[in-house]
């Protein structure tokens, strides 16, 4: 595994803000498959059954425990480890919870960026730096098609209007101190995904949680927005991007800076009921609710966002690998494992690995 991506994580000092949630944790496995040296830097993990508990992350990586808000300790982590590569995805990360906790929200996603690029931009050691924002990040209209890089920003939520703040963030300081000229060398982008999904996620308030939560207690899934669409994708889909797009910064430079859309193929996009139906076939038992027959919504929440992800396709030779029904298959027997540790993470990663691979050899055929 370690050749993958042109080999270049092999024996890299990388660092990964958010390294204790459901993303951060299985890119730290990936990397740490590909060979890297791993420093992770978030809050502790949500509960003792994530992704990064069962796995045994804390013993597997550098694990250094902090707040992203926290400049002075942030920055003690950089000097300690001096990251040639960085992965961002420290935040906070669910839209209901802005409404309620609004300042919250913008300390951790607009100051948390803030803070990650300034000791970037101090660092003599980075030279790849990805901040990993979200496909809310977008000013959405409904539009029944993708939203592509150079669409506007915006959000009518705290969270989603924070994501777009990241992104502008982002790109001054990559207009302002990576401009390519002098000895400068560092490459900041920005990746934004659909709805991500997989084994080790327990946050409320978020589809595949609740679902399981209910599922484990013999309880009826309750879904307040049935007929809401979403890009759904497996949470290997964007890692692969992240570390190809990373990669390719890392050996080519300045023109894979930028913003880039890493989302599902058109199979994958699917209302919350289907989703939920083809969940409960997987997992083979179960039933659910229409919460939203006679309730009023309380709270905005889209009716459909989608990304065109035409320029990794055509710039990266990215696509995404698994149709909905294997992404949910891969979520579905996490969660059915008594307790899923690191090997089994790894044997996913690897069965994902073959049909990338398979994939990409049909295509040069």
């Amino acid at each position: 595994m370690k050749g993958l991506f042109g080999g270049v994580f092999s024996g890299k000092n990388v660092l990964v803000t958010g390294h204790t949630g459901f993303k951060g944790s299985w890119l730290c496995i990936w990397l740490k498959e590909l060979g890297a040296n791993i420093t992770g830097y978030a809050l502790e993990p949500y509960t003792d059954d994530d992704n990064f508990v069962t796995a045994d992350l804390k013993n597997k990586v550098t694990s250094q425990i902090g707040d992203i808000r926290d400049y002075d300790c942030l920055k003690r982590v950089f000097d300690d480890c001096r990251p040639e590569l960085v992965f961002h995805l420290a935040a906070q990360p669910l839209v209901r919870l802005s409404y309620k906790q609004p300042k919250l929200t913008y300390d951790t996603n607009i100051g948390g960026t803030v803070n990650l690029l300034e000791c970037c931009r101090l660092s003599e050691s980075v030279r790849a730096v990805i901040n990993v924002t979200s496909d809310k990040c977008y000013e959405n209209k409904e539009w029944t098609w993708g939203y592509r890089e150079n669409d506007t920003l915006g959000g009518h939520d705290p969270y989603s209007s924070s994501k777009g703040c990241s992104e502008i963030i982002t790109a001054a300081y990559r207009n302002s101190f990576c401009t390519g000229t002098g000895d400068r060398t560092q490459m900041i982008s920005t990746a934004r995904a659909g709805n991500v999904i997989g084994g080790g996620d327990w946050r409320e308030d978020r589809i595949i949680p609740d679902c399981i939560r209910a599922l484990k207690k013999n309880e009826a899934i309750g879904i307040r927005s049935p007929e809401s669409v979403r890009p759904w994708q497996h949470v290997l889909e964007p890692i692969s991007g992240y570390l190809l797009l990373a990669s390719k910064m890392y050996l080519e430079g300045n023109r894979y800076a930028g913003a880039w859309n890493f989302g599902p193929d058109h199979g994958s996009i699917a209302t919350v009921r289907q989703l939920v139906e083809k969940l409960l076939k997987h997992w083979g038992s179960g039933k659910y609710t229409d919460l939203s027959e006679g309730s009023r919504q309380e709270l905005h929440e889209t009716g459909i966002l989608l990304l065109n992800i035409s320029k990794a396709a055509h710039l990266l030779n990215w696509r995404p690998i698994l149709s909905l029904d294997e992404a949910l298959k891969y979520t579905a027997n996490w969660y059915k494992e008594p307790r899923a540790s690191y090997d089994f993470c790894v044997s996913q990663i690897n069965d994902y690995i073959g049909k990338m691979l398979k994939k990409q050899e049909a295509g040069a055929q």
